[in-house]
């Protein structure tokens, strides 16, 4: 299966400077699993978006971050992508919501 995973909210806290960020290792941990247990594994964030600045200035900081969290994945993405499951701290399962 291919997972979607957001990254502000969902594997690390939000608000403040994106540098000074830390990880929810719990949740690193099970994301690696799903990477270990063969599944295709995407990050996705939108950081940038709302000041313009976008993927030339925070994909460096991104992939850093990552990598010292300890993140296993096949891609990091500024974009959309199609996927099996997405995972987001900001979702509502369409099920819930109707």
């Amino acid at each position: 299966m291919k997972y979607v995973i957001d990254i502000d909210g969902t594997i690390c806290n939000e608000g403040g400077k994106v540098e000074d960020r830390l990880p929810f290792i719990e949740r690193i941990e099970r994301f690696n699993q799903l990477y270990d247990e063969g599944h295709t594994v995407v990050y996705h964030t939108a950081r940038g978006l709302s000041s313009g600045r976008g993927e030339p200035h925070y994909r460096p900081i991104t992939e850093k971050q990552l990598d010292e969290w300890g993140v296993k994945y096949h891609e990091l993405s500024f974009k959309k992508h199609d996927a099996d499951v997405f995972i987001d701290d900001k979702c509502v399962n369409v099920k819930d919501f109707i």
